[in-house]
């Protein structure tokens, strides 16, 4: 049987892993191209950043915990590495990963949002930044099964106003190019 510290420990560490994942993009990007263009229309990929951190921080906070100051966004790397260091810290806290709630597909907790949904977030944003730096990023197996699983999971919501747009699926498309569509993303 699995201890709620162990459960903590394991989201502590998925999050991690997928910040990571994140942060590795974003370390690679150039001091001058962070006001790039990114596939999220009106947003550069320092937008983009900012997005994924407020989101975050925003989440945390309407659970009452606190992320600590907001980072600068001057250098959007760094800002990351701190932010994320934070979260995963807080994840790691059995009271807090544990924390229920009834979020809009059902009861969850803090940590499983965290993992699921902004983890769902930071992968999918992985790949609008290293395009708007244009580098190519393809996703593994296991982030395009967790990706296709929860694109599923949100059903018509992934279409509801400011999420995703509907985007025409190319015959020959590859798999990673189908997930992009039905995020809104044309590859």
């Amino acid at each position: 049987m699995t201890s709620s510290t162990d459960t903590s420990a394991s989201l502590a560490d998925r999050y991690a892993g997928l910040a990571a994942g994140f942060g590795a993009v974003l370390d690679a990007v150039g001091p001058d191209d962070w006001t790039a263009p990114s596939p999220c229309a009106g947003w550069t990929a320092r937008d983009v950043v900012a997005h994924v951190i407020d989101t975050q921080r925003d989440f945390l906070a309407g659970h009452d915990v606190d992320a600590g100051p907001a980072p600068s966004l001057h250098d959007p790397a760094a800002a990351w590495r701190s932010h994320s260091h934070r979260v995963a810290g807080a994840v790691a806290d059995p009271d807090i990963a544990n924390r229920s709630f009834d979020g809009h597909f059902g009861p969850t907790s803090v940590g499983e949002t965290l993992l699921r949904f902004y983890g769902f977030d930071m992968v999918a944003h992985r790949w609008d930044v290293a395009t708007a730096v244009g580098a190519e990023l393809r996703f593994t197996d296991d982030e395009l099964t967790m990706m296709e699983t929860a694109a599923d999971g949100f059903g018509e919501a992934l279409y509801s106003d400011g999420v995703c747009e509907r985007v025409e699926i190319p015959d020959d498309a590859d798999r990673q190019t189908i997930l992009l569509a039905r995020l809104g993303r044309r590859s």
